[in-house]
């Protein structure tokens, strides 16, 4: 960990000319970017995974059309059709699952009073007011929510609900395109097998990065806020 913590007190510095006090936080989001930038490659072939899997739709309706009666022989046959044509239907979990180690280190580097034996001085630096070592309810005890460093807060709160409302308006127009269940279906025989529950709580999942902001060190916050914003941008780009 102390290596990490190296590497953000030197992206720090080399930003401290623009960012000044900020310069730290502007190294996690720096940190953010260089991270994401690695997984795209990920991103990009998880959208074309995406693509395949709405390609197969027309078969998928065939097979649901054949065993109507039978939802545990269509969840096979689907499952089969998957393996014949390497089309994962999780595929696209695995950029976000990457993703974790480097929210994790985060974490643990601003919850720490020690790196190494000596002080954590990263818990020194701040976003304006708001210590970057520090929690939402750091904030209300100091000030309440429209203290200084309440404030900041608000500001990342309002960015994750235009993200997440993005996400809850686009995923549902998604889902609905991908996945039509005909009037005459059976329950849970629209989708792909096993995702029909995903598919009904997968709009809302964007709103849980609220909470995450809410009670995480605000470095890592940062990182779920960046990484939330660029992923909606991404997944834009990608599935437009």
């Amino acid at each position: 960990m102390s290596v990490f913590a190296t590497l953000v007190e030197q992206l720090a510095e080399l930003l401290r000319p623009f960012f000044h006090a900020s310069a730290a936080a502007a190294a996690i989001v720096l940190f953010t970017a260089l991270v994401r930038l690695l997984v795209h490659p990920l991103s990009r072939a998880a959208a074309r995974g995406q693509r395949a899997r709405a390609a197969l739709q027309p078969r998928i309706a065939e097979l649901r059309e054949k065993h109507g009666k039978d939802p545990r022989a269509f969840q096979q046959a689907v499952l089969e059709l998957h393996a014949e044509q390497k089309v994962s239907p999780l595929s696209g979990c695995l950029p976000s699952l990457l993703q974790l180690p480097a929210f994790f280190l985060l974490y643990h580097l601003f919850s720490s009073a020690t790196i190494g034996g000596r002080a954590n001085g990263l818990l020194t630096h701040e976003l304006f007011a708001a210590p970057l070592g520090g929690r939402w309810a750091d904030a209300l005890a100091d000030g309440g929510p429209f203290g200084a460093a309440g404030t900041v807060y608000l500001g990342l709160f309002a960015v994750v609900t235009a993200v997440a409302t993005f996400n809850y308006l686009r995923t549902k127009r998604m889902t609905a395109a991908d996945a039509p269940v005909p009037a005459a279906a059976p329950a849970g025989t629209g989708q792909t097998p096993g995702l029909a529950a995903v598919g009904r709580v997968m709009p809302f999942l964007s709103y849980f990065t609220l909470l995450t902001v809410a009670v995480v060190p605000l470095a890592a916050a940062l990182y779920v806020v960046t990484s939330t914003t660029w992923t909606t941008v991404e997944r834009a780009v990608l599935y437009r």
